[in-house]
């Protein structure tokens, strides 16, 4: 009989807008409560770095304020368009960006704020060896202007995070926040996104994650088997997986598609007006115990033994008169006197669970990916640490609509995994996805054999990746019509003339 609680309902509608502004804390009779978090909604709403911090629950460390500062600053940026590099520039809906990827999620903010469905990213792990995005916020004008046009003092902009600091994780929580802030200000209300992540940052990322996103919407967390056996035989455990967090903008519009169920099992022999059915199970936990009598057979049923019926006796009665519970005209014995209905139109969704593990195929593991884009570079060797294409796909296949129409984007998009994954799940179900990839011009290693056959950064590698996966995709389409044409010619009449696109050509749009 209470009247609202207004501020805990004001609450609620800002931590839709800044769910890190809102943090736990005790009220006045010891129960746990929803508070603002004063300190740092001063933060989000200033344009400097505020001082005052309170003691409460959440995650801090040196740098945080400046890299919430971060996220918040305006650049004078705009993209260049690259046609001479480009395939069919003025009809692709597809977007490769090369640069910082601070600048880029602020860009495009005015033309994409609120439209990507779905957003990939595998991030550097912080692991001591991987090289990070340089944030330094202790600067002066001069400074920060050096330091978005990706370069320091010296004219470098990435560091190397040795062994020795890279057990810091201030560096790697300040370069994480203002990219997840503005990656989430991108998502459509019903989207989706998942971060790949091994032990050294696990934690602090379901913690960043949690204060970026809001707790509520962690929707679960992937296990992908990417070894059998690993040669870091310290302690002698033998580590063979990674993880890929799932976060929602707003977890109450996300629902995640795995393969489509099989509904050959629903039928309608009876021709009920409800629909395909098949056979349930009436009995649960708990519930209700009562006689149900056959009238054509007089068998009586209870529930399994520690079981009771799903539905009362009054709503038995409605089921039978609706035609969903029906009495068996004869039965063998054991069998139940009547059978309850489930039909196919209450099924939530045609299609199954995401599973949490994936580990059961070999495709999904580091070796096929290897193969895979060695294939496709037989000249050098690209990388050690990409993600299978086949893994990529269906994590767009799970986190994207029923429409097959919507964008992806990975803004560390290393190889381009991420955008042939895209293509090769629409070329699969003939969707018209697009990506949107950016990519650091981050240097090849002297001497690597990438540096060797011409590519001078990772963003050419992840460029020339992305024309020949079309190439290699389109080609694939082509011999597969092909074939089909070749099959559906009657025995006495020639197979028709091949497309009038060469397979030896390239793909025309990438996209497609």
């Amino acid at each position: 009989m209470h009247t609202p609680h207004l501020t805990q309902d004001n609450i609620a509608r800002l931590r839709e807008i800044f769910p890190g502004c809102v943090s736990e804390t005790y009220g006045m009779d010891g129960s746990v409560q929803f508070a603002v978090d004063f300190d740092q909604l001063r933060q989000e709403l200033s344009e400097a770095i505020v001082e005052g911090p309170q003691e409460r629950y959440r995650l801090d460390w040196p740098g945080k304020r400046a890299a919430l500062v971060s996220a918040n600053t305006p650049i004078t940026k705009t993209l260049r368009p690259c046609r001479e590099e480009s395939m069919d520039f003025d009809t692709t809906k597809n977007l490769f960006i090369e640069g910082d990827n601070l600048d880029a999620l602020k860009v495009l903010q005015e033309t994409y704020l609120g439209k990507v469905k779905m957003i990939y990213i595998d991030p550097p792990y912080n692991t001591g060896k991987d090289f990070i995005y340089k944030d330094n916020f202790a600067e002066t004008k001069e400074a920060f202007l050096a330091r978005s046009n990706q370069k320091d003092e010296e004219g470098r902009r990435l560091v190397n995070n040795p062994e020795t600091s890279g057990r810091f994780h201030s560096d790697w929580l300040s370069m994480m926040t203002p990219r997840l802030k503005l990656a989430r200000q991108l998502l459509t209300d019903d989207g989706v996104i998942f971060i790949s992540i091994d032990d050294h940052e696990h934690a602090n990322l379901r913690k960043l994650c949690d204060e970026v996103f809001g707790d509520l919407n962690f929707i679960g967390e992937i296990i992908r088997k990417t070894k059998s056996t690993t040669n870091d035989e310290k302690h002698g455990f033998n580590m063979q997986h990674e993880s890929v967090f799932i976060y929602a903008k707003a977890c109450g519009h996300v629902f995640l598609k795995g393969d489509m169920k099989d509904l050959s099992r629903y039928r309608n022999p009876d021709n009920d007006p409800a629909g395909a059915w098949v056979s349930d199970n009436p009995s649960a936990r708990t519930g209700y115990t009562f006689e149900i009598r056959n009238p054509h057979t007089g068998k009586t049923d209870l529930p399994p033994e520690n079981s009771h019926w799903r539905f009362s006796g009054g709503r038995f009665r409605e089921y039978v008169s609706e035609g969903r519970i029906v009495f068996r005209k004869e039965h063998k014995p054991g069998e139940r006197g009547f059978i309850f209905k489930r039909y196919a139109r209450e099924l939530r969704s045609e299609y199954l669970q995401v599973d949490s593990l994936f580990g059961v195929c070999n495709d999904y593991m580091n070796q096929a990916a290897t193969k895979g884009i060695n294939q496709m570079f037989p000249d050098f060797k690209p990388f050690d640490y990409s993600k299978p294409v086949s893994f990529i796909g269906d994590l767009v296949r799970f986190g994207t609509s029923a429409s097959r129409s919507d964008i992806i984007m990975d803004f560390f998009a290393g190889s381009a995994t991420t955008a042939h994954a895209v293509m090769a799940q629409n070329a699969a179900d003939g969707g018209n996805r697009r990506f949107i990839m950016v990519q650091l011009p981050e240097p090849t290693p002297e001497g690597s054999s990438a540096r060797r056959s011409g590519y001078a950064t990772i963003a050419d590698i992840a460029k020339e990746r992305m024309r020949r996966a079309a190439r290699q995709i389109t080609e694939e389409r082509l011999a597969k019509t092909n074939v089909q044409n070749r099959d559906a010619q009657p025995a006495s009449q020639p197979a028709s003339q091949p497309a009038s696109q060469p397979a030896s050509q390239p793909a025309s749009q990438p996209a497609q």
